[in-house]
C-alpha cells in the first residue's frame, strides 16, 4: 500500500528539513577556519635511493652492492674507503679507455653517495660539483652513443641511472636555490679549486623567466586532499613553481589568482662539445631546462623520444593551501553576504591562457566556490589529449543572490574577457567554449544559451520597459537583466545536479530562514527600491527586485523557471 503524507505531514517535513538547513549553516559559520589540508611537509624528502644507498642509516650514505663489485674488479675498493673524491676521479680516467657502462653507472653512484656525504657535512660547494658529476655521469650512461650496443634498457641499473639522474639534479638545485641562484633566464656556477662552471637555466613552455617568483620541490610533500592525478615517471625534477605578480598592464593579470603556482619539472641536458671548444676535463656544459609538464611530457633527449618525470597534482596542492586563496573562497561567506565576497567575483585562470585551447568554464553552486571544482580538474588536466586541446577557467560569484543576476553579471564579465583578451576575435577556439555547471550553476549557465525577447521583462511588469524612469546607470543595470542574447563564444553547456524546475528543497521554512540570514547586495537593493519608488505603477511583481536571494530564485514556484 502506498502512503502518501498529508499537507500537515508535508510542512512538518519541510519545518524539519528547514531546522536542519538551518543548524548546518551555522555549523559551517563556526567552523568556517577549518578546512582541508592538502600538502603535509615530509619530515624527509622523498627519495627513491633512501633504502639502496642507507640515505637515512647512521651508518650511510653507503654505494649499493653492485657498484662495490665493480669498484673490486677496477682495485679500487680501498681507494673509495681512504679518497673518495680521489677514487671518483680515478674511476673518470678509467671510463675514457674502458667500454663499460657498469663503470659509468658507478661513477655516479660513488659521486652522489660523496655528495651527499659533504652536503651532511656542510660542504656545499664541494657536493654542488660533486652532484654536477653525478648527474653528467648518468646523463652518459643513459645517452651516450659508446654505451647504446651494451646498454640493457631490462637490467635494474638502467632505473638506477634514471633515479640518479633526479636525484644528483635535485640536490644540485636545492644547494642552488638555497643561495637564491635558481632564476630562470641566468646562469649560476659550479666551482671546483680554480675553475668555474656555468649552467644556463632557460624555460621551455608558455610561462616566461618573469613569472617566476620561486620555487618548491614536490618531493618535500605530501599529497593529503587531492589524488596523485598527473603522476608519470621518467626524467627531470618535479617541480612547483610561485608565480611572481606581472605587470597591470597586461589583460591576462586580471584573470590570474595571487600566489598562484604551477607544475614545473626541470631537467639538466648536457651539450656535447664542439671542435675546438675548451672544456673543463670530465665536465660538460649543461643546460637546465624548465618545462611545463602541461604542454609536454616527453621531450626529444640526444635523438631520443623521452618521458618527462611529472606531478601535476602537488602544484595545484600548494596553491590550494594559499591563505589568500583560502580567504576568498569561503562559500559561507558568498552565501550570508554576498556583497562582501562581490570584489572577488570574476573568472578565474589557473594555467597560462591560451588563445588556441578551447576554455572549459566550471561554474559552481549554492554554497559553494571554484574549490569545488578541483578534484575533477586535477584528474581531467591528467589525461594529455584533453589538456592539449582544452584550457580549464572557474567562475567565482556570491551565492546568496538570485541566479539570475549571478547570469547576468557572467554574461558581462565573459564579454568583458573577450575584449580584454581578444578584442578582434580572431581566435577561434574562444568562439568553442563550454560551460559545465554544478546545481545553481547550472542554471547561471543555461541562462548564456537563452534569448530573453520579452518573456524576463513581463514578469516584471506589462508595460513597454521604454516607460521607465530613472538614472541612465540604474535603467541599464535593469536592462541588461530583463533583456539578453545568447553569449555568442558558449558553444555547449554541460550541467551537473542542476535543479531545472526547480528545488523541493526551498520551500516556505528554508525560504523564510534564509531571508532570516542572507543580506543581499546593498546595491541591488537600492537600485530597485530607487526603481520602483520612480515607477509606482510600473512592476507588478516587486519581490523579483528587491527581496529574492538564491534560495528564493530556486523555488519550483519562481515564475522565471517557464521562461527559461
Amino acid at each position: 500500500m502506498t502512503y502518501w503524507p498529508s499537507k500537515a505531514g508535508r510542512t512538518i517535513s519541510q519545518f524539519h528539513a528547514g531546522l536542519l538547513w538551518f543548524f548546518l549553516l551555522l555549523l559551517v559559520g563556526l567552523t568556517g577556519c577549518a578546512s582541508t589540508q592538502y600538502l603535509i611537509r615530509r619530515d624527509t624528502p622523498a627519495n627513491p635511493l633512501a633504502v639502496q644507498l642507507q640515505l637515512a642509516s647512521r651508518s650511510g650514505p653507503r654505494i649499493s652492492d653492485r657498484t662495490a663489485r665493480v669498484l673490486r674488479k677496477y682495485a679500487l675498493d680501498e681507494s673509495v674507503k681512504k679518497d673518495p673524491i680521489a677514487c671518483v676521479e680515478q674511476m673518470q680516467v678509467l671510463s675514457e679507455s674502458e667500454s663499460d657502462g657498469e663503470l659509468v653507472y658507478s661513477i655516479s653512484e660513488v659521486a652522489y653517495v660523496q655528495a651527499k656525504r659533504l652536503e651532511q657535512a656542510r660542504k656545499a660547494a664541494q657536493a654542488l660539483d660533486l652532484y654536477g658529476v653525478a648527474v653528467s655521469n648518468a646523463y652518459m650512461y643513459l645517452f651516450s652513443m659508446e654505451l647504446d650496443r651494451i646498454r640493457n634498457p631490462y637490467d635494474p641499473i638502467f632505473r638506477g641511472a634514471c633515479d640518479l639522474y633526479n636525484q644528483s639534479l635535485e640536490g644540485s638545485l636545492r644547494l642552488v636555490n638555497a643561495k637564491g641562484q635558481l632564476k630562470p633566464g641566468t646562469s649560476y656556477e659550479v666551482v671546483n679549486d680554480d675553475q668555474r662552471y656555468h649552467v644556463q637555466t632557460v624555460v621551455m613552455g608558455q610561462w616566461k623567466s618573469e613569472d617566476f617568483d620561486r620555487f618548491e620541490f614536490v618531493s618535500d610533500y605530501q599529497l593529503e586532499g587531492l589524488t596523485s592525478s598527473g603522476l608519470t615517471f621518467g626524467l627531470g625534477v618535479p617541480m612547483i613553481a610561485v608565480r611572481k605578480k606581472g605587470s597591470s598592464s597586461d589583460p591576462r593579470e586580471a584573470y590570474y589568482p595571487d600566489g598562484l603556482s604551477f607544475p614545473v619539472t626541470a631537467l639538466l641536458r648536457v651539450v656535447p662539445s664542439q671542435p675546438g671548444q675548451q672544456t673543463c676535463k670530465h665536465r660538460h656544459h649543461c643546460v637546465l631546462e624548465l618545462h611545463d609538464p602541461l604542454a609536454n611530457s616527453d621531450i626529444n633527449l640526444a635523438n631520443r623520444l623521452v618521458p618527462l618525470q611529472t606531478d601535476l597534482s602537488a602544484a595545484l596542492a600548494y596553491f590550494l593551501d594559499n591563505p589568500d586563496f583560502r580567504e576568498k573562497n569561503k562559500a559561507t561567506v558568498g552565501l550570508i553576504n554576498p556583497q562582501k565576497t562581490e570584489k572577488y567575483r570574476g573568472i578565474v585562470m589557473l594555467e597560462p591562457f591560451d588563445p588556441h585551447r578551447i576554455p572549459v568554464l566550471m561554474v559552481h553552486g549554492l554554497w559553494s566556490s571554484p574549490i569545488t571544482w578541483m578534484p575533477m580538474f586535477n584528474d581531467l588536466r591528467s589525461f594529455p589529449d584533453l589538456r592539449k586541446n582544452y584550457q580549464f577557467w572557474f567562475y567565482h560569484y556570491p551565492t546568496g543572490q538570485p541566479f539570475w543576476l549571478s547570469a547576468t553579471q557572467l554574461r558581462e564579465d565573459l564579454d568583458q574577457l573577450r575584449q580584454s583578451l581578444d578584442p578582434d576575435r580572431q581566435y577561434e577556439a574562444l568562439n568553442q567554449m563550454v560551460l559545465v555547471g554544478h546545481s545553481m550553476g547550472g542554471l547561471v549557465s543555461r541562462m548564456q544559451t537563452i534569448e530573453s525577447r520579452e518573456d524576463f521583462w513581463k514578469l516584471l511588469s506589462d508595460k513597454p520597459f521604454e516607460q521607465v524612469q530613472g538614472t541612465p546607470e540604474d535603467v541599464q543595470l535593469l536592462r541588461s537583466a530583463a533583456f539578453f542574447k545568447p553569449t555568442r563564444e558558449v558553444r555547449r553547456v554541460v550541467t551537473i545536479g542542476t535543479p531545472h524546475r526547480g528545488s523541493e528543497y526551498s520551500n516556505d521554512v528554508t525560504r523564510w530562514v534564509s531571508r532570516q540570514f542572507i543580506r543581499l547586495p546593498a546595491r541591488m537593493v537600492a537600485t530597485s527600491q530607487k526603481l520602483i519608488t520612480l515607477n509606482p505603477n510600473l512592476f507588478q511583481n516587486t519581490e523579483l527586485l528587491t527581496s529574492s536571494n538564491s534560495v528564493d530564485s530556486l523555488s519550483p514556484d519562481s515564475p522565471v523557471f517557464p521562461v527559461m
